[in-house]
C-alpha cells in the first residue's frame, strides 16, 4: 500500500493522491498534523531520499530551528519529526522506496 505523509492542505499531496486513485493503486493518506511520523520511519525515508533532500531549508520552520546548527544526523532527524513543516512535503512511501514531492515518473517503476 502507499503511504502518503503531509502537512494541512498540500496541492502535491492532493496530486499524488489523484494520480494513484487514478490507477486504482490504494492510498493511505497521512497528515502530519494529526499523526507524528516515527523516528524509525523518518530514518528510514532520509535512507532512501537522503538528508538534504527532506529538509526544507527555504521554510521560515527550518531558517528558526536550532537544530540546523547540529553537526549529528540525529538531532537534525529529531527537529524533523518534532515540526513536520521543517520537511519538504509530501513523502511517498511504497514499501522499502520512497520519494519527496510529485514524482510520477518514479512512481511507474514501482508498479
Amino acid at each position: 500500500m502507499i503511504q502518503i505523509y503531509f502537512y494541512k492542505k498540500n496541492f502535491d499531496a492532493q496530486k499524488a493522491e489523484r494520480w494513484f486513485k487514478e490507477r486504482r493503486i490504494p492510498v493511505q493518506m497521512v497528515d502530519l498534523a494529526r499523526v507524528k511520523l516515527g523516528q524509525r520511519e523518518l530514518q528510514s525515508v532520509c535512507a532512501r531520499v537522503g538528508l538534504d533532500a527532506l529538509i526544507d531549508k527555504e521554510g521560515s520552520a527550518w531558517k528558526e530551528c536550532p537544530a540546523r546548527y547540529a553537526a549529528g544526523e540525529e538531532a537534525v532527524l529529531r527537529a524533523l519529526a518534532e515540526d513536520p513543516r521543517r520537511m519538504r512535503l509530501p513523502i511517498v512511501r511504497g514499501g522499502r522506496l520512497a520519494t519527496i514531492g510529485f514524482k510520477p515518473d518514479q512512481w511507474e517503476a514501482w508498479e
